[in-house]
């Protein structure tokens, strides 16, 4: 995706606000999960649900991002 300098000079933002923003929102509506858009915003899952909370944005946490966890855990306990 492209977003040209005339978009972000007239929303005076820099690219990397207008991803952080993108991450947010679609976060928020569930498109994303945690992990991903954390990604997106480039930064770490901790940076970005201190974002959220200072947002007021409640963490989604449901039974798909636990598996992700689960994956997660067991591949770098497999990796020691």
């Amino acid at each position: 995706m492209t977003i040209t300098d005339d978009i972000l000079l007239e929303a005076n933002m820099s690219e990397e606000e207008v991803k952080t923003e993108l991450a947010v929102l679609l976060y928020q509506k569930g498109k994303l999960s945690m992990g991903q858009a954390a990604r997106l915003a480039n930064t770490d899952r901790i940076r970005f649900q201190f974002l959220l909370a200072s947002r007021q944005i409640p963490v989604n946490y449901d039974e798909v991002a636990f598996q992700e966890d689960l994956k997660t855990i067991r591949r770098l306990n497999q990796a020691k």
